[in-house]
């Protein structure tokens, strides 16, 4: 029964319908959008960095070795290639209108919660002296203690929004939510002990996490920005993943919730058609009498 109703919700077909079933959804994403756009203009919290602290803060200031563009490409466009090939192959419009939908949610959730933090506690990056005293020249206010930044503006802003990590962040909340969609279409956990298949499952998360060593290692976080970033990533993938698919282990956590709920309405149909056409012998036979 599952199989035949595959290839039936195409986008020609439902794609509308799907789409305007939605619509309160689309509109809430793009408000977010708006949202983390200007969180990016808010000056973050200017948090005190006195003389004695800069031991920590000294590292070398160079590019990112994962610059930002490349962060929406494999968080965002490799899993909508994924996620068109598996549409391409089942036609089934309610798992890809689901999985684009759920992965935008998961990355612009995680986008609005982490910049909204660093503007919260900015808390100085690991090469902070650098974008502070590009010349290697410090000063400080003689009152207060506080660095006095001569660098320029634009780069000691940043300079403030070390926690948490937002490369982070974005790539565990489209990779790990890509790892969840492939768990359930591969039946990673269907117990029966292909193993095999978690070398495709991981491989998402791996990304993830060699973008966020990165991070580290450039020395634009502290380790503990990006643990934090992976948290908050990781959580808003489950979560969205879970709005729309089951999880990966449920014997039917190979489609969204839209499918099956598709077809317990079918077979409730079928049922009470097939209750209308074949009355009892002790029932009258005019069908138009019957109850529905």
């Amino acid at each position: 029964m599952t199989e035949i109703l595959l290839g039936t919700h195409t986008i020609k077909s439902h794609g509308v319908k799907v789409v305007k079933a939605h619509i309160h959804n689309w509109l809430i994403l793009v408000i977010l959008v708006v949202i983390d756009g200007l969180l990016n203009y808010v000056e973050p919290f200017h948090r005190f960095v006195g003389q004695e602290m800069m031991t920590d803060l000294k590292f070398p200031f160079h590019e990112n070795t994962v610059p930002v563009l490349v962060v929406p490409v494999i968080a965002v466009l490799v899993p909508f290639i994924i996620f068109g090939v598996y549409y391409y192959l089942r036609k089934d419009i309610y798992d890809f209108h689901h999985a684009i939908l759920g992965i935008l949610y998961s990355i612009l959730l995680s986008g609005v919660i982490t910049d909204s933090i660093k503007d919260a506690v900015g808390r100085p990056r690991p090469n902070f002296f650098f974008r502070c005293f590009p010349d290697g020249k410090a000063v400080f206010d003689q009152v207060s203690g506080d660095v006095v930044c001569h660098g320029d503006a634009k780069i000691v802003k940043e300079g403030y929004k070390s926690f948490p990590s937002g490369h982070t962040s974005w790539s565990f909340a489209g990779l790990c939510f890509l790892s969840l969609y492939l768990s359930g279409k591969l039946r990673a956990f269907n117990r029966r002990g292909n193993v095999s298949k978690l070398c495709i499952v991981i491989f998402p998360v791996l990304a993830a996490v060699l973008v966020g060593i990165s991070r580290v290692d450039d020395y634009w976080h502290h380790w503990t920005d990006v643990f934090a970033g992976a948290l908050i990533g990781t959580s808003m993938a489950a979560f969205c993943y879970l709005q729309f698919f089951p999880c990966p282990h449920y014997e039917d956590g190979w489609a969204p919730h839209a499918y099956f709920k598709i077809i317990a309405e079918r077979q409730s149909g079928e049922s009470s058609e097939s209750t209308i056409r074949s009355p009892n012998k002790n029932e009258s036979n005019d069908i138009e009498t019957q109850p529905i």
